[in-house]
């Protein structure tokens, strides 16, 4: 069953809240973070992306922007802006985009859970990216990037949660430049969280990953060298648990994951088309009708058209992971005619979240950076879930989880 723990709280005071909360490390790069973060020296990509208070041509995997983000964060905490709460809590964190609401619930999650498979995960870590993390953490000694969790829905916590949010009022309450509502309350009762913590403990068998495989797997990986290191760890210094936010599965969504592709590996644009007609029926359409409706629907766009794509069925099988949508562009398209082996190291692929909108494939492609794009129609939360269980992994970048938790405004010191 799943362990959780309330935390001490590092956070912004309210009034300084906004300007501290940013996006996560990983959605932008350097370049974007530094335009992001102009006029506003509190935004916590001063943290989490340090390289942006570096010359430009520092190797953003340097000891250097370890120890600026240390400096920056000590800073932040010495300043006031970052207080940490004198009790341990746990805290609930609403996000409200486009009318649909979901919250979840704050809490440091158990790294034995990690490696015993209570936390169930859907993709590989890339050693880099996992190094990258580890690092930041152990110079922080801090959690500042939350995981985001699901789990299945479960009528009490619900019920509970309802009643804390309406009965006090929430510590933060902002809207982001992107118009997406961000709330905190803080959970104070001391019977709340020990029910919180045993509804879990007795009902919740399994947690998923939704996004933050790589910040899991260092956490957990941060944990357990120092409770080595330690040699007579009780289990439960802060170390061996790690920062995440729980949201029960029935309130979230996942958007598309799409991809764009350099060349045609040599093929001539009619010639590409012709190939794929062995597994698809295709059809060209104007923009307006091009975007993926059901599972096994593709568009892709070339040369200033758009073509709709229906696989057939002898291009997929009923696995979990051979129904996958990304799993037939790979083994039917990607792999076979464009001769991407590995998505994951391949430099001439590239891969758009669906929050930038099918006119950013259109706009790489007709830039000459890339050749071709293809819109696939979204993951299930259920196919996650299925996959996860089967202790099988998806194809890499296969989910896009909308709206995105935001940095700062909690975090964690070990």
């Amino acid at each position: 069953m799943s362990i959780i723990k309330p935390f001490k709280g590092l956070r912004p005071k309210p009034e300084l809240a906004k300007q501290v909360a940013s996006l996560p490390y990983d959605v932008m790069n350097s370049t974007e973070a530094r335009e992001m973060v102009i006029g506003n020296p509190l935004s916590f990509l001063h943290v989490s992306k340090a390289e942006i208070d570096l010359p430009a041509d520092t190797d953003v995997h340097s000891q250097k922007v370890y120890d600026k983000a240390k400096e920056n964060f000590q800073q932040l905490i010495q300043e006031g802006v970052l207080l940490q709460d004198a009790q341990k809590y746990f805290y609930i964190y609403a996000q409200v985009m486009n009318g649909r609401r979901q919250i979840g619930l704050v809490a440091c999650s158990s790294i034995d859970d990690y490696f015993n498979d209570v936390i169930k995960k859907h993709e590989y870590t890339r050693p880099e990216k996992e190094k990258d993390r580890i690092d930041h953490m152990e110079t922080l000694q801090a959690h500042v990037g939350p995981i985001f969790l699901t789990y299945p829905k479960n009528n009490t916590v619900d019920s509970l949660i309802s009643k804390i949010i309406s009965d006090q009022k929430p510590v933060y309450d902002l809207q982001a430049e992107d118009g997406i509502q961000h709330t905190v309350w803080i959970v104070q009762n001391n019977a709340d969280i020990d029910l919180l913590s045993d509804i879990f403990n007795r009902e919740i068998p399994f947690t998923y990953i939704a996004d933050g495989h790589h910040r899991a797997a260092s956490a957990a990986k941060v944990g357990k060298k120092m409770r080595e290191k330690m040699g007579n760890s009780t289990g439960e210094e802060e170390f061996n648990f790690f920062l995440s936010v729980l949201f029960p599965d029935d309130q979230l969504a996942i958007m598309d994951y799409n991809r764009v592709v350099k060349d045609l590996n040599g093929l001539p644009k009619e010639t590409f088309l012709e190939k794929l007609q062995s597994s698809f029926f295709i059809e060209p359409v104007d923009f307006g009708n091009c975007k993926p409706a059901a599972l096994h629907e593709f568009a892709l766009y070339i040369e200033k058209q758009w073509y709709q794509l229906k696989a057939k069925e002898t291009a997929y099988t009923s696995d979990p992971i051979g129904i996958l949508d990304v799993t037939i562009l790979q083994e039917k398209v990607l792999k076979p005619l464009l001769g991407i082996e590995d998505p994951r190291t391949d430099t001439r692929i590239d891969f758009i979240g669906g929050i930038r909108g099918l006119k950013e494939l259109e706009r790489r492609v007709d830039k000459g950076e890339m050749a071709v794009a293809f819109a696939l129609y979204p993951v299930s939360l259920q196919q996650l879930m299925d996959i996860a269980d089967s202790g099988n992994v998806m194809p890499p970048k296969s989910t896009w989880f909308e709206p995105k938790l935001r940095d700062g405004l909690l975090s964690h010191l070990f």
